[in-house]
């Protein structure tokens, strides 16, 4: 089960971080805490900009 890396940039605080494309828990900003990314039971709903994929498996 292979899935991809993505660098997501967080509009409300201007951080940038890495979020794994099939996260299997809620992922929040380490900066301001706002919700990045949300689980859908496969790929992960990212709520933000997504800059580019970091790595692809």
């Amino acid at each position: 089960m292979a899935g991809s890396y993505y660098n997501v940039h967080c509009s409300d605080c201007e951080n940038e971080q890495i979020v794994f494309g099939k996260a299997a828990t809620e992922v929040a900003c380490a900066v301001c805490g706002t919700t990045l990314a949300r689980p859908t039971g496969g790929k992960a709903e990212i709520d933000h900009e997504i800059i580019e994929t970091v790595e692809s498996r």
